[in-house]
């Protein structure tokens, strides 16, 4: 943590769920060095809440109270025998000895030498695909082992070390802060996949009669090897059956929070990242939405819909469309084929009525927005229905009084049903384009050229589709 450049304290900050102190952290330039040597006072400053002042302090005395037991231990362990106190002794001296091998283990964890194709790939600062990320985990996890002398049971602080070590080496690979969680259960998940089929490992069959994976049975009975077929549906029953009650599990929890006024979001975004995978399969089978919504509540929520399509593309698209209208607003209302449009028209009326430089700003941002369907020439009542009902089925914006900054109403519909209720034009545009990618619906051909040229920005293409 000494050698940490502000960029890794940064990330390291937003893997404890830290995020907001980061702004604060890159104004004041705090390294790793900077951050250990932080006193109560300086975390004063620099940090508002009470809470999160404590988190801080205890997360660094921690570290620096591990570093201090390492050296110790170190120094006890290179002396003589005599030196042990005499209460280190049977099962203490075995715990003794564990911490010392983990904290060792800690010290000592560098990042496998990876293939000549990922080193190139990670060399450009390139997000890998999805082949490129398992090649990945397959090395860390292979790597690991032999750390861990062949042992396929990490605990959870050899995963952390791992996954951190990993960020620190290629901070890209964050992926605005979510990368930490999305790589330690990539890595959980391919341990599983290699211990799955193994049944002569003496660790993998205690712990799997541990957690209950064949309810007891080590080894195959003659009745097993009779009836091999039966033996096998029985331990996919079984193991579907725990999976699924956890689920059902991390659903129920997450309907009823839904339904409470005040709710805990770190919760919220743990629980949802669990079920992703859920989710995800009933999208992709067709289930119909109105289940999906039922099961999990949280999509009607915009920001848990824009956190939705990040984990599926990496890409911040609230983020991205703010950037999007600021940059094209004033070229879209410029074009001569919106001149006479009566969005246009009714912009410039309103526009006379207001002086504040943020107001207008936000008006002709609306205006762009609920416009871009008739710069491509294309269908806008399948873009926005505008002091109208809505009338068709597949994702729209609901927009009333788009111009009074007092009354205007900005909804997301889907299935002429809505989805969400929605702040401002931003958030609108950008639930719109989520909503195509998360729920996994065609996008209409008498909109696809509006679309795709919100798409191409959002997801950075290098050559991106281009105004008329």
């Amino acid at each position: 943590m000494e050698n940490w450049s502000v960029d890794q304290v940064c990330n390291w900050l937003r893997q404890r769920n830290l995020g907001e102190l980061v702004p604060k952290f890159r104004e004041e330039e705090v390294s790793g060095a900077a951050l250990l040597a932080l006193n109560d006072r300086m975390v004063q400053q620099l940090v508002k809440k009470i809470g999160h002042q404590a988190v801080l302090m205890d997360l660094i005395h921690k570290y620096q109270q591990q570093k201090s037991g390492l050296a110790s231990l170190t120094h006890c362990c290179d002396t003589a025998s005599p030196q042990f106190p005499e209460a280190i002794c049977g099962k203490n001296l075995k715990s003794f000895f564990a911490r010392y091998k983990t904290l060792q283990w800690t010290s000592s964890y560098a990042l496998p030498d990876f293939p000549y194709d990922v080193k190139c790939l990670l060399a450009e600062k390139k997000c890998p695909d999805h082949s490129m990320r398992i090649r990945i985990i397959e090395f860390l996890q292979a790597d690991m082992t032999k750390y861990l002398e062949g042992s396929l049971y990490p605990n959870s602080q050899q995963y952390n070390i791992v996954v951190n070590a990993l960020l620190q080496a290629y901070p890209f690979l964050d992926e605005d802060g979510n990368g930490f969680l999305l790589w330690k259960r990539a890595l959980k998940d391919r341990f599983k996949y290699v211990r799955r089929p193994i049944e002569d490992d003496e660790q993998v069959l205690r712990n799997k009669c541990k957690f209950g994976h064949r309810r007891g049975q080590t080894r195959k009975s003659s009745f097993a090897e009779n009836k091999p077929d039966d033996v096998q549906v029985q331990a996919e029953e079984e193991h579907v059956h725990l999976e699924g009650g956890a689920m059902d599990v991390h659903i129920k929890w997450l309907k009823q929070e839904y339904t409470k006024t005040q709710r805990n979001w770190k919760e919220v975004n743990n629980r949802m990242n669990v079920t992703i995978e859920v989710r995800r399969k009933m999208i992709s089978n067709k289930a119909p939405l109105r289940e999906i919504l039922r099961l999990f509540p949280f999509l009607r929520c915009p920001y848990q819909l824009f956190r939705e399509f990040q984990l599926l593309t990496h890409m911040d698209i609230y983020k991205k469309t703010v950037e999007i209208l600021e940059v094209y607003s004033e070229n879209i209302l410029s074009l001569y084929v919106v001149r006479n449009n009566p969005i246009n028209i009714m912009l410039q009326e309103n526009l006379k009525q207001h002086t504040e430089e943020d107001i207008l700003k936000y008006m002709k941002m609306t205006a762009a927005c609920l416009l871009l369907p008739d710069v491509f020439g294309e269908d806008s009542s399948l873009f926005a229905a505008v002091n109208e009902e809505v009338k068709v089925v597949t994702p729209v914006l609901e927009v009333k009084n788009p111009f009074n900054v007092n009354s205007c109403e900005f909804a997301l519909y889907v299935g002429r049903e809505e989805l969400a209720q929605l702040d401002d034009c931003t958030m609108a545009l950008a639930a719109l384009v989520a909503a195509f990618h998360v729920f996994d619906i065609p996008c209409p051909k008498r909109i696809h050229r509006t679309l795709n040229f919100l798409e191409s920005l959002v997801f950075e293409v290098r050559s991106p589709a281009s105004l008329p």
